[in-house]
């Protein structure tokens, strides 16, 4: 199998994208990996990562390559899961990304990051690892207007992205109903 193919398939799943140490466990050698770029074959988007010429793009490839911009430990945070799950009007400028380490490479300027300290809930929404709609909805308190974050956690509910109680527990917070969730 030709390099180029073992890279396709790598990124086939991951909007297509492919990161330099993915692309050395697949036996490719920098040299390789600067030719590929100069063919054409491969976008470097930053500091390793690379994209694959022949991917069709769709809405959520900002969403991964952000977070893959940032790091293995990144994730989307707060106004930026509403955003990609489409659970309110939000019109971020930027989109926010998370982590715990210290990222010294250069990022482009509409993609900002935060410092976390780890203990953010964490899970994948189609394969983009990101807050849990629960704790993005309620770290955009105080400032996203509650009524928007209200809607985005009645969307989850309706599709199954909250549970009932998660809902409320967010009603609570938000200081709306006295947090009973619909039945």
């Amino acid at each position: 199998m030709k390099l180029y193919d073992k890279l396709y398939d790598i990124a086939a799943d991951k909007y297509g994208l492919v990161t330099a140490a993915e692309a050395k466990a697949a036996g490719a050698s920098d040299k390789e990996l600067s030719r590929l770029a100069s063919e054409g074959r491969l976008e470097r988007l930053g500091y390793g990562l690379y994209r694959i010429k022949h991917h069709v793009p769709g809405l959520l490839d900002p969403y991964a390559e952000a977070v893959a911009l940032v790091g293995s430990e990144a994730y989307l945070f707060g106004e930026s899961v509403m955003a990609m799950l489409q659970l309110t009007s939000t019109n971020p400028q930027r989109i926010t990304v998370a982590t715990a380490k210290r990222v010294r490479r250069k990022v482009p300027s509409w993609l900002r990051i935060v410092k976390r300290d780890g203990n953010d809930e964490i899970t994948a929404y189609e394969g983009i690892p990101a807050q849990t709609v629960a704790t993005a909805i309620a770290s955009c308190k105080g400032f996203i207007m509650d009524d928007r974050l209200v809607e985005a956690a009645e969307n989850a509910r309706t599709q199954g992205l909250l549970t009932r109680d998660e809902e409320a527990n967010l009603k609570d917070l938000l200081g709306v109903n006295g947090g009973q969730a619909k039945q």
